[in-house]
């Protein structure tokens, strides 16, 4: 399968540091960058006529919500409880600062799709316990080398945790398009995509059909 998919590890604000991932299919050969505005994501996006672009930002807001400021008991959607139930480790999209990712995420997702992208939503951390390498928490170049493990080029020492959570949402990009993945949530709701998760599985369990 030919193509490229890129993936995106996007910041709450313009202000600050959003990773970008082009990653070609065959050859798992990676183009990584940092971006910033609305625009010059849309414009990279565009450009690069990707098959599937892969987000690191929750698309939706629980049903039950009108919108993410909305003062509601209501905090977690059907994706992120199962995320809970996997013993995966994340923020809630109502919590402090991921509100104003939320609401960027909506806004670029919406963006993307009027320009004909398929768009989903990615978790990094989430997907780098599943295929059993580091979180960027656990060291950049640990990360680093985790990803190369699994067969992506061009990657170089030095790079940022937003470049390296960029490639992790594009390999799930990838994974997304070969059909070898594991969709959690409700589509209604929405869906965060993950590598496959097997029955069973629980965090430092390493896949071993992973890496090359």
């Amino acid at each position: 399968m030919g193509g490229r998919v890129v993936g995106i590890d996007l910041a709450g604000s313009e202000k600050r540091d959003t990773g970008f991932c082009l990653l070609d299919v065959e050859t798992l050969e990676a183009e990584v960058c940092i971006l910033h505005s609305d625009g010059e994501i849309l414009e990279a996006c565009v450009s690069s006529r990707p098959l599937v672009v892969a987000v690191d930002a929750p698309l939706s807001i629980p049903r039950g919500r009108r919108s993410i400021d909305e003062r509601s008991p209501v905090h977690f959607r059907e994706c992120d409880l199962q995320l809970r139930r996997l013993g995966i480790r994340f923020f809630p999209i109502t919590l402090g600062p991921m509100r104003m990712l939320t609401k960027r995420g909506m806004r670029i997702k919406e963006l993307l799709e009027n320009a004909g992208m398929d768009v989903i939503e990615v978790y990094p951390g989430g997907a780098q316990d599943v295929l059993g390498i580091p979180r960027k928490s656990r060291g950049l170049e640990e990360l680093r080398r985790g990803l190369e493990r699994l067969g992506i080029k061009g990657l170089r020492p030095g790079m940022t945790g937003d470049e390296l959570d960029a490639v992790t949402a594009a390999y799930v990009g990838m994974l997304y398009v070969r059909g070898e993945y594991t969709a959690l949530g409700d589509p209604d709701e929405g869906l965060i995509i993950m590598p496959p998760i097997p029955r069973g599985w629980r965090p430092g369990k390493q896949l071993s059909n992973y890496g090359r």
